[in-house]
């Protein structure tokens, strides 16, 4: 079954969230904050196409945007933010809108484009950066092998999950609720 890598992202904030995808699949309200995010990122992807390569410790390199990547093998495909192709390797950028720490569904996200790119270029990806857009830093992300093996058996447990259709706990914080685009739907079910 082929899964997206907003899949992967989504279940580690609450997977609750696929199985309202995959499983029993209810209409989707699309957020303010969804829609903000959308603007954000062609803001960011306008200004970055002015930019050079000093935020990412680079000293060149050729930006691409809204990447369209996809493994068989892996059964993933996602639409990545930008990437970066220089000498020294190949990097994902992931932009994000929080003004915190990144969550670990964040850095799982950029772990599985670094594992599209490798599918597609052919070449090891050593780490990645997530741009948080609100105080502009860059937050780099090592692609280590318990990485890798955290997003297969995320993998796994998201293609069992929507296999034995069973309704996941909730994820045991409140306030990601809060502005949940199933939040109608997940009490109605449990």
């Amino acid at each position: 079954m082929m899964l997206k890598v907003s899949d992967v992202k989504q279940f580690l904030y609450c997977p609750r969230v696929v199985y309202f995808t995959y499983v029993m699949p209810v209409h989707r309200k699309v957020t303010r904050k969804m829609e903000y995010g959308k603007e954000e990122h062609l803001e960011l992807e306008r200004l970055e196409k002015r930019r050079g390569f000093r935020s990412y410790d680079l000293s060149s390199g050729e930006r691409r945007y809204r990447t369209k990547l996809y493994s068989e093998r892996l059964g993933m495909e996602g639409v990545l933010d930008m990437h970066i192709m220089c000498g020294s390797g190949c990097f994902p950028v992931e932009f994000k809108h929080t003004s915190r720490h990144p969550g670990l569904n964040h850095k799982y996200q950029l772990v599985c484009y670094a594992m599209l790119l490798e599918d597609r270029y052919g070449k090891p990806v050593r780490h990645g950066y997530l741009y948080l857009i609100p105080g502009k830093r860059v937050h780099v992300v090592e692609m280590t092998p318990n990485a890798r093996t955290f997003v297969r058996k995320t993998l796994s447990r998201i293609r069992l999950m929507i296999a034995r259709e069973s309704f996941p706990a909730a994820p045991g914080r409140p306030a990601r609720c809060f502005e949940c685009e199933y939040r109608n739907y997940c009490a109605d079910v449990g």
